[in-house]
């Protein structure tokens, strides 16, 4: 049973400035809209203007980096001191904004890479609820390193490492931060400061749902009692109960949609290799030549959305030679090309976004992961939810292209293809099942939300 329209609740919410932060948490929000919460989205001032989202309102916070955000600062640990410090302020300000009106302020949701957030919650005496953007099993492994039950670093002779709720995970399957600590310092520290005042919390939420990580989350509750609200994707793919949610309404890079979606209908149902690797991941070279030349000899038509300063990595001659196969643009709406009936599979680099996106729609995958998350989110979806294939690497950690090629074959031809398939066509069934009203998430949402009524109107939580 869904929540009355209209309420008193208010409720902010502040997303870690990246891409793959912004979109679930704008689409959060929007579900809280949805069920008559007033909700405002607090960013940082350089990501502002690519916030477009009906029924949500925008405030600017401040991390210190206000013409270009984290291009300005040029270092983790720089960036996230800055963070810190102007965006406690900042955000204190816009709490207080709001103070002596209709509205004020009734909770921060704050994305979990900024835990200072819940400490601004509650010197203005409103509630906090972190938000993990990461797959459960993820938030499992650095939770459990946050309390001493997981020893690092990992050795080879300890492998595989076996964790609660999850399969047995070998050197390929291991988050890069705890594959190779000594590497990564600020962002080891980024993730474990994530479980760092949690207790203090009145919410966790994870962007999954119960059906996908329900183990996962099994013999964890002690440490870390999160609500699956998941997957975070805009409803017009799942269950359309958000009038023209088409897309999440915060775009950091203009899509080219009109050119991708022209091109895509000559193609005949299920026959072309979409192909990107996210916002953010940057290939070696050799990784680079390897995927181009094995699309190429794959024979099979592609669309590859390549970031512009990716594309000098290209082989030369490469656009020319694939003319009549393959069509290679900057940025594309990627919900709407996963939704096309032409689209038969998706190399992805496994971001947590895209996975859930790819299970939402029902599309096959290629796993190429490269880094942090990627690499447990590709077991998932290889070994767990089996909708897709992972090529191996050679010595140097590079798929080579014709073992590229025979994971194509396998996903969009092979005896397999049809059974995963399948196995898409399930997950798509149970993620729009989930967030459909009276699904394992939007229960959890309404909960949420009446807890707030009941707060607003009681001075107490109750009922969650």
């Amino acid at each position: 049973m869904g929540v009355q329209n209209q309420n008193n609740a208010h409720v902010v919410v502040l997303p870690y400035p990246a891409q793959g932060h912004i979109s679930p948490l704008i689409q959060f929000a929007k579900r809280l809209a949805s069920k008559g919460v007033k909700a405002t989205f607090a960013t940082t001032h350089y990501t502002l203007s690519s916030i477009t989202a009906a029924n949500i309102a925008v405030e600017p916070i401040s991390d210190g980096f206000d013409e270009a955000g984290f291009a300005q600062a040029k270092d983790v640990g720089l960036f996230l001191t800055s963070f810190k410090t102007n965006g406690s302020r900042t955000l204190s300000q816009l709490i207080e904004k709001f103070e002596n009106t209709t509205s004020p302020v009734t909770c921060i949701v704050y994305d979990s890479f900024l835990p200072w957030a819940l400490d601004v919650a509650k010197q203005h005496g409103v509630y906090g609820a972190a938000f993990y953007t990461n797959s459960a099993a993820v938030c499992n492994i650095f939770c459990r390193i946050h309390h001493g039950l997981l020893e690092l670093p990992v050795k080879m002779e300890d492998l595989p490492l076996v964790v609660p709720g999850i399969p047995p995970m070998n050197c390929r399957d291991l988050p890069s931060f705890i594959r190779f600590p000594e590497s990564y310092p600020a962002y080891m520290a980024m993730k474990l400061s994530q479980f760092s005042n949690l207790k203090s919390a009145d919410w966790m939420f994870v962007n999954t749902f119960e059906a996908l990580e329900s183990e996962v989350v099994k013999g964890l509750t002690d440490h870390f009692p999160a609500k699956m609200i998941g997957p975070m994707v805009p409803s017009a793919y799942l269950d359309g109960r958000i009038k023209g949610d088409k897309g999440y309404g915060a775009n950091l890079w203009k899509p080219l949609g009109e050119e991708c979606t022209k091109w895509l209908e000559s193609k005949p149902a299920q026959s072309v290799v979409y192909v990107s690797f996210g916002s953010m991941v940057s290939l070696t070279d050799e990784q680079m030549e390897e995927v181009a030349w094995g699309l190429k000899q794959s024979g099979m038509s592609f669309l590859w959305v390549l970031r512009e300063a990716e594309q000098s990595k290209l082989p030369i001659g490469y656009r020319d030679s694939v003319k009549e196969k393959g069509l290679i643009v900057t940025w594309c709406n990627q919900l709407e090309l996963l939704a096309n009936q032409a689209i038969g599979c998706f190399v992805t680099h496994c971001g947590w976004n895209s996975t859930l996106e790819s299970l939402s729609l029902g599309v096959p995958v290629v796993c190429l992961p490269q880094w942090a998350d990627q690499l447990p989110d590709a077991k998932f979806l290889e070994e767990v939810w089996e909708v897709g294939v992972r090529p191996q690497e050679d010595e140097k950690g590079v798929a080579r292209r014709e073992e590229f090629v025979k994971c194509l074959e396998v996903v969009m031809e092979g005896e397999r293809s049809q059974v995963i398939r399948g196995n898409a066509g399930k997950w798509k069934n149970l993620a729009r099942e989930a967030v459909s009203e009276g699904g394992s998430s939007d229960k959890i949402i309404d909960d949420f939300v009446n807890c707030l009524i009941s707060a607003d109107k009681n001075g107490d939580l109750k009922g969650f």
